[in-house]
């Protein structure tokens, strides 16, 4: 039902034809088609503001110069119930490093200089080894910080730091990492932090666990302890794609148990009947024993590491650029606790060039910073640009989410990728935050005719249902997309689901077709807004988004909702 004192958005109903709104079979077998666009992509309109949609809304307690969000009144609190249309906003407050309780700090330990260990600065001779043995010093002295004065670095391998405490720090964007292998990285990363992370045996859970619980009940907890890492998940079983819409789309891991949540134990009761497992951050999405739904211990992450304070280029030939899919430049996999800081793709003198017109300065060859299997990382202050390779297969994806729990991205610009940021591949991704970054450019190069043929592309979720997501007053001039992929990239069907925009800015349009509910608030001056469900990328997606205080972002309170959250968070603590 709507609620008239405060103007809601009502679900649409669905549309009838839904077969006739599914992407064709034709188009299902490949990502490039002259219609689409390398991803499917068709243009989309925007809908102009509904009656129903809530504008600058009466909220007791709100300041008297600003408004607020219905859902985000100056009382709310992370277990508020929801509304009679049942939503609510998550609380996104433990994004990020230590969950955004302190900022990155050094770490203990010696400094490791590499032009100590015969790393060569001025880019003349490969610097590979000499960095590999400062990286090694550090790990073997329990961690420590790999320096790079100002400088060019050339480096012909890999690097991996595969201990905890390792960080590696430049002078600025003087100090240049140039990596110049350039072929065999499909698939992979030229630095790499790279955990590696297990599960022991599975804990059933005994009750099915709710949304918003930090609680689960299992028969026998023994074996975990407080400060333990867990993770909770469930099996995609067949009777949980259809509660999605999803049979015949979710295929992919269809039958596969994947795990959810990646969270640590506070608490442990063994005395009670079940036992219970107090976890640090509440479950976003409901745990059912239908589903096989379990607790299991991890072990093998890799903490306290960062990358800082310096610039990266792996442009190479435009052959070699193209001959391989996803290469990054930086990945980070199995961390927990770990941050990125003042990083920045730089130009590559020797990149090859599409044809004799492009004039771009090339950095990357494909794409950017990957964050993967990992948890409570921050990304800051970092920018990623101009990749070559922006074609079907996972190329040009500037700043990437795989799998992760609880992944910041703060005062981040990405530029001229495909996708500039991006959630992809595979169920998982929970709690990720995009807070004031800035989003342009993106560009999809697809083959037609034989010929790369450029159009408009967007940053978006990519890939199957990820979960409460936020993008908080962060500026895309080429838009934001959640919605319904069907087929494309192996069955992606719904891409996201509880996720949040705030206060955007920018000349993009926010596409938001969520699966359940999704919520637009606050847009600013030039922000467009597209949550029609009756179109072929919003099957399944009724009822309409929650849209609310269209071209009034500006004086939306609060500017963040993530550093409210987190502030109201911390500020309870003991």
């Amino acid at each position: 039902m709507c609620l008239p004192a405060l103007a809601v958005a009502c679900g649409a109903a669905e549309s009838a034809n839904e077969a006739e709104l599914l992407p064709s079979a034709d188009l299902q077998g490949a990502e490039v088609s002259a219609s689409t666009g390398g991803d499917g992509v068709q243009t989309q309109s925007t809908d102009a503001p509904r009656a129903e949609e809530a504008v600058a809304p009466v909220v007791l307690g709100c300041p008297s110069d600003r408004w607020c969000s219905s859902l985000y009144p100056p009382a709310w609190t992370p277990d508020a119930p929801a509304d009679e249309e049942g939503r609510f906003l998550h609380d996104f407050s433990y994004a990020g490093y230590r969950a955004g309780e302190a900022p990155p700090d050094a770490p203990p330990g010696a400094i490791h200089d590499v032009t100590t260990f015969g790393a060569d600065a001025s880019g003349t001779s490969d610097a590979t080894v000499a960095i590999t043995r400062a990286i090694a010093a550090a790990a073997a002295a329990g961690g420590g910080v790999v320096f790079f004065p100002a400088g060019s670095y050339r480096v012909d391998g890999v690097l991996t730091v595969a201990a905890s405490g390792v960080v590696l720090r430049g002078a600025g964007t003087d100090s240049v990492l140039r990596f110049t292998k350039g072929s065999g990285m499909g698939n992979k990363a030229h630095l790499t932090f790279a955990g590696s992370v297990a599960r022991d045996a599975a804990r059933p859970l005994v009750a099915d666990a709710a949304a918003r619980a930090r609680e689960v009940s299992v028969a026998d907890a023994s074996g975990l302890q407080a400060g333990d890492d867990v993770a909770v998940g469930w099996t995609i079983s067949a009777a949980w794609v259809a509660d999605h819409g999803m049979t015949g789309t979710w295929t992919e891991f269809a039958g596969q148990y994947k795990p959810f949540f990646r969270s640590k134990v506070v608490s442990v009761d063994t005395t009670a009947s079940p036992n219970r497992v107090v976890l640090d951050v509440p479950l976003r999405y409901a745990a059912k024993l239908r589903d096989g739904a379990a607790i299991q211990k991890e072990t093998g992450y890799l903490r306290e590491v960062g990358l800082e304070h310096l610039a990266v280029a792996n442009a190479t030939t435009w052959a070699n650029a193209w001959a391989e899919n996803h290469s990054n430049v930086i990945a980070m996999r199995g961390v927990a606790d770990a941050w990125i800081d003042d990083v920045h793709s730089t130009v590559a003198p020797s990149a090859g060039r599409m044809n004799a017109s492009d004039t771009r300065p090339y950095h990357l060859a494909s794409s950017g910073v990957m964050i993967e299997d990992a948890k409570r990382v921050s990304v800051l202050r970092s920018s990623m640009q101009n990749p070559q390779n922006r074609g079907s297969g996972g190329n040009g994806y500037l700043f990437e989410v795989s799998r992760t729990n609880d992944v910041l991205f703060a005062d981040d610009v990405a530029e001229n990728g495909r996708h500039n940021f991006i959630q992809n591949w595979g169920f998982g991704n929970v709690g990720t935050v995009f807070l004031r970054c800035t989003s342009r450019g993106s560009e999809l190069l697809s083959l037609i005719g034989g010929k790369l043929v450029p159009e408009a592309g967007a940053s978006e979720h990519h890939h199957s249902l990820a979960i409460a997501t936020l993008v908080d007053d962060s500026l895309f001039d080429d838009g934001f997309k959640v919605e319904n992929r069907g087929a494309w990239s192996s069955g992606a069907g719904h891409t996201g689901t509880e996720s949040v925009v705030w206060r955007p800015r920018g000349t993009g349009t926010i596409v938001s077709k969520q699966f359940g509910w999704g919520y637009v608030i606050g847009t600013q001056e030039g922000v467009e807004v597209d949550a029609e469900v009756e179109s072929r990328y919003g099957v399944g997606t009724a009822p309409r988004d929650f849209v609310e205080g269209r071209g009034l972002g500006k004086d939306l309170h609060p500017a963040s909702l993530y550093e409210d959250q987190r502030a109201r968070r911390t500020k309870a603590q003991p």
